[in-house]
């Protein structure tokens, strides 16, 4: 196979906010390192929880603005990090946020979980023959914790890359167990921490034995940092100035930001792919 250079990453996201959790300083290292990433986010996150209450109104059960105000936090956050293209599945608002498994949002008409995936994944090969990934990232089979919208993320990622030969190799963002307890343990030491410590198990992780690719981001973090910032109306961030930062979402349950970023293989060779989604693919050259 011969790819072409310059070294380009896209990255297929269930909803503003996503792209910051899952990969944020992922996307932060390779954009400094003159990578061309391309973020596709296939929602507007209208169901979102809303944490600020001065934006309570927004919801979609009241104003119903939730989306459009994201998009506007989506646009700071992928400034943090430098993304250098940013689409919506589509296009802005063709798709609309699902809501989580069994809500009445999964029977919208625009619903993404409910919509046609043949059309959904024929988007996303526009995007890749346009664009020519050589990596594709996204989630694994259950969506990382099970919401819907992660989920056809996941499937139309599989079957769209399937038909675009450019894509030399796909990864699922997972988070994993091991530097999740590590940093909740560290959590737990620390005074100060605004948000209640997860129960054992309470988070969402894959087994260590299972992740093929360890992405270092630690000088990373603060771009992730003001990413997950941007996204106020979803997440909240508390840094103690001494390495114990972390975050929450809605639920209030704290989550560490850990030192490095955590992928499966899904396709293409995995020689050289243990610490750099671009490691070891021809014609690329080092990417520093």
């Amino acid at each position: 196979m011969t790819l072409t250079a310059p070294p380009r990453l896209l990255l297929v996201h269930a909803h503003p906010d996503d792209e910051s959790l899952w990969t944020g300083g992922t996307i932060a290292r390779y954009a400094s390192q003159g990578v061309h990433v391309t973020v596709v986010t296939c929602t507007l996150g209208e169901e979102g929880e809303i944490i600020p209450n001065s934006l309570a109104e927004l919801r979609a059960e009241a104003a119903d603005q939730l989306g459009g105000y994201r998009v506007g936090e989506l646009r700071s956050a992928c400034a943090a990090l430098g993304v250098n293209d940013h689409r919506f599945l589509g296009g802005i608002g063709r798709w609309r946020d699902s809501g989580m498994v069994g809500t009445a949002a999964n029977n919208h008409p625009r619903s993404f979980v409910s919509g046609d995936l043949a059309e959904q994944t024929e988007q996303l090969v526009q995007v890749l023959r346009e664009v020519r990934p050589q990596v594709v990232v996204s989630y694994d089979p259950n969506g990382g914790y099970g919401h819907p919208d992660h989920i056809r993320a996941h499937e139309i990622t599989m079957a769209a890359t399937a038909q675009v030969s450019e894509v030399a190799r796909v990864f699922y963002a997972v988070t994993s167990r091991d530097a999740t307890e590590a940093g909740s343990e560290k959590l737990a030491s620390v005074p100060g921490v605004p948000f209640r410590l997860p129960e054992p198990g309470e988070l969402p992780v894959t087994d260590d034995a299972e992740i093929t690719t360890v992405v270092e981001v630690r000088d990373h973090n603060p771009a992730k940092l003001s990413a997950l910032r941007a996204h106020a109306t979803q997440v909240s961030v508390w840094q103690n100035g001494e390495g114990a930062d972390s975050y929450a979402l809605s639920n209030g349950i704290a989550q560490p930001v850990v030192g490095s970023e955590y992928y499966v293989l899904a396709k293409g060779p995995g020689e050289g792919a243990d610490t750099d989604l671009f490691g070891g693919l021809a014609d690329l050259g080092p990417i520093r």
